[in-house]
Protein backbone atom coordinates (compact mmCIF):
# COMPACT_ATOMS: atom_id res chain seq x y z
CA UNK A 1 0.00 0.00 0.00
CA UNK A 2 2.16 2.27 1.10
CA UNK A 3 4.54 1.79 -2.55
CA UNK A 4 1.53 2.59 -4.00
CA UNK A 5 1.32 6.20 -2.79
CA UNK A 6 4.82 7.08 -2.98
CA UNK A 7 4.65 6.36 -6.59
CA UNK A 8 1.16 7.78 -6.94
CA UNK A 9 2.95 10.95 -5.14
CA UNK A 10 5.75 10.63 -7.44
CA UNK A 11 3.28 11.21 -10.80
CA UNK A 12 1.31 13.88 -8.79
CA UNK A 13 4.62 15.88 -8.19
CA UNK A 14 6.12 15.46 -11.57
CA UNK A 15 2.57 16.59 -13.23
CA UNK A 16 2.66 19.62 -11.36
CA UNK A 17 6.37 19.94 -11.86
CA UNK A 18 5.33 19.87 -15.64
CA UNK A 19 2.89 22.47 -15.35
CA UNK A 20 4.28 25.24 -13.86
CA UNK A 21 7.01 24.80 -16.49
CA UNK A 22 4.58 25.45 -18.93
CA UNK A 23 3.28 27.89 -16.88
CA UNK A 24 6.18 29.91 -16.63
CA UNK A 25 7.64 28.89 -20.34
CA UNK A 26 4.67 28.54 -22.25
CA UNK A 27 4.56 30.68 -25.68
CA UNK A 28 1.63 32.31 -25.13
CA UNK A 29 -1.97 32.40 -22.96
CA UNK A 30 -3.37 29.96 -24.21
CA UNK A 31 -0.70 27.26 -22.94
CA UNK A 32 -0.65 29.24 -19.84
CA UNK A 33 -4.63 28.84 -19.41
CA UNK A 34 -4.13 24.88 -20.29
CA UNK A 35 -1.46 24.29 -17.66
CA UNK A 36 -3.34 26.40 -14.73
CA UNK A 37 -6.33 23.75 -15.83
CA UNK A 38 -4.09 20.48 -15.64
CA UNK A 39 -2.52 21.81 -12.44
CA UNK A 40 -7.00 21.85 -11.19
CA UNK A 41 -6.80 18.28 -12.55
CA UNK A 42 -4.23 16.88 -10.85
CA UNK A 43 -5.10 18.72 -7.63
CA UNK A 44 -8.26 16.91 -8.25
CA UNK A 45 -6.45 13.57 -8.25
CA UNK A 46 -4.17 14.73 -5.19
CA UNK A 47 -7.35 15.12 -3.22
CA UNK A 48 -9.48 11.62 -4.55
CA UNK A 49 -6.46 9.49 -3.92
CA UNK A 50 -5.90 10.97 -0.06
CA UNK A 51 -9.67 10.19 0.00
CA UNK A 52 -8.96 6.95 -1.14
CA UNK A 53 -5.92 5.71 0.93
CA UNK A 54 -7.84 7.12 4.42
CA UNK A 55 -11.30 5.99 3.25
CA UNK A 56 -13.08 8.71 3.70
CA UNK A 57 -16.01 11.04 1.83
CA UNK A 58 -15.26 14.18 3.70
CA UNK A 59 -13.51 15.76 0.80
CA UNK A 60 -16.40 14.92 -1.81
CA UNK A 61 -17.91 18.30 -1.75
CA UNK A 62 -14.50 19.45 -2.85
CA UNK A 63 -13.77 17.48 -5.24
CA UNK A 64 -17.02 18.34 -6.81
CA UNK A 65 -16.41 22.07 -6.87
CA UNK A 66 -12.85 22.22 -7.99
CA UNK A 67 -14.73 20.05 -10.91
CA UNK A 68 -17.50 22.79 -11.44
CA UNK A 69 -14.69 24.87 -11.31
CA UNK A 70 -12.30 23.19 -14.15
CA UNK A 71 -15.43 22.78 -15.86
CA UNK A 72 -16.73 26.07 -15.92
CA UNK A 73 -13.09 27.24 -17.00
CA UNK A 74 -12.72 25.28 -20.03
CA UNK A 75 -15.86 26.41 -21.58
CA UNK A 76 -14.39 29.81 -20.96
CA UNK A 77 -11.35 29.57 -22.09
CA UNK A 78 -12.97 27.79 -25.77
CA UNK A 79 -15.69 30.93 -25.86
CA UNK A 80 -12.75 33.43 -25.43
CA UNK A 81 -10.64 31.61 -27.83
CA UNK A 82 -13.47 31.45 -30.09
CA UNK A 83 -13.83 35.49 -29.65
CA UNK A 84 -10.62 36.08 -31.12
CA UNK A 85 -11.29 34.19 -34.12
CA UNK A 86 -14.11 35.67 -35.17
Amino acid sequence: MTVAVVIVAVLLATAVGLALVRIVRGPDLLDRVVAGEMLISVMIGALGAEAAVNRHATTLPILIVLSALGFVGSVALVRFAAGEEA
